[in-house]
């Protein structure tokens, strides 16, 4: 384990096998680089530099630089009931948690701005290069609360990128832009959406972006292949994968070059905000009563 530099900020860089993974913690511990089996994994933007996080701005304007952020208590922006009003993309990427780095190990811990909570995550990388990411999440107030959970990796869309997910997965759609595929809330059977084989997403010859989500049930293993190489997740306690697709089909930037990516993203509730999860037709927020610790894991390797 070394520091580095990353766009002017100070990194961590841990080394093992054939892994290197680059931490910078001022921007909410964002995981910048995972370069495994050959090859870089994550996409970084040529439109939005890093910059220091300003708490409460928007994320998809001023901080959706690319590589794997965290995503809690919500992923869009929303009120809940009773008032209290989350920010785009959650509360942690604009905060600069508490940092352990030791040997080939890095640990962070957020407290919680607009709720009582501490959120904590632990990336190990073994000797054979694989990452192991263990997560917690505590409630420290004195009463329950909601919350959903999105891992979000940023991974570059090209063409032969293929999805591993499980046939026949019940898959919903949350957003869809220049595409029809039902519209918010419509379900579909994983990998066939609206009669678009959704398996190999940039081959639908068609520019288009989607927020899907697919349930797991029991499924614990989800993956991709490209360009000969394989990325295989191996979750714990995990229900749920969003899928972000962008096929050249959205910016936030009016007149903007649409990205070019795509989002491989465990996740705990549906769909992105958490106030939609609590109403009915979702009905998939997750609950931490008061003084509750909830644990879960995902192990990525790489061949």
């Amino acid at each position: 384990m070394d520091s580095c530099d990353v766009q002017g900020f100070r990194a961590v860089r841990i080394q093992r096998g054939s892994t290197t993974l680059v931490v910078v913690p001022a921007l909410g511990a964002k995981i910048a680089s995972i370069h495994a089996a050959g090859r870089e994994w994550l996409w970084t933007s040529a439109t939005i530099p890093y910059r220091a996080p300003i708490d409460g701005a928007s994320y998809v304007e001023t901080a959706d630089s690319g590589g794997f952020d965290e995503c809690f208590p919500t992923v869009s922006p929303c009120t809940l009931p009773g008032g209290v009003t989350l920010p785009d993309h959650g509360e942690l990427w604009a905060v600069e948690p508490e940092i352990d780095a030791r040997d080939s190990t890095l640990s962070a811990r957020w407290t919680g701005r607009r709720a009582k909570y501490v959120f904590e995550r632990r990336i190990d990388v073994d000797p054979s290069g694989a990452v192991t990411m263990r997560y917690a999440a505590t409630n420290s107030g004195n009463v329950r609360m909601p919350f959903s959970w999105s891992s979000h990796p940023l991974m570059p869309l090209t063409n032969d990128v293929t999805l591993v997910l499980p046939k026949d997965a019940i898959t919903r759609v949350d957003a869809q832009h220049d595409i029809d595929l039902g519209g918010h809330g419509a379900e579909h059977r994983w990998p066939v959406i609206a009669g678009h084989d959704m398996t190999r997403p940039a081959a639908l010859g068609r520019h288009y972006a989607t927020k899907l989500f697919v349930a797991l049930g029991d499924v614990k293993t989800v993956g991709l292949a490209v360009e000969g190489a394989r990325l295989t997740a191996e979750l714990e306690g995990i229900p749920d994968f969003g899928l972000w697709i962008n096929h050249r089909g959205w910016t936030p930037f009016e007149g903007g070059t649409p990205y070019l990516n795509f989002g491989f993203e465990p996740c705990i509730g549906a769909p992105d905000s958490l106030a939609r999860a609590l109403e009915p037709g979702w009905e998939n927020a997750h609950w931490l009563a008061a003084g509750e610790t909830r644990r879960w894991a995902m192990r990525w390797t790489f061949a």
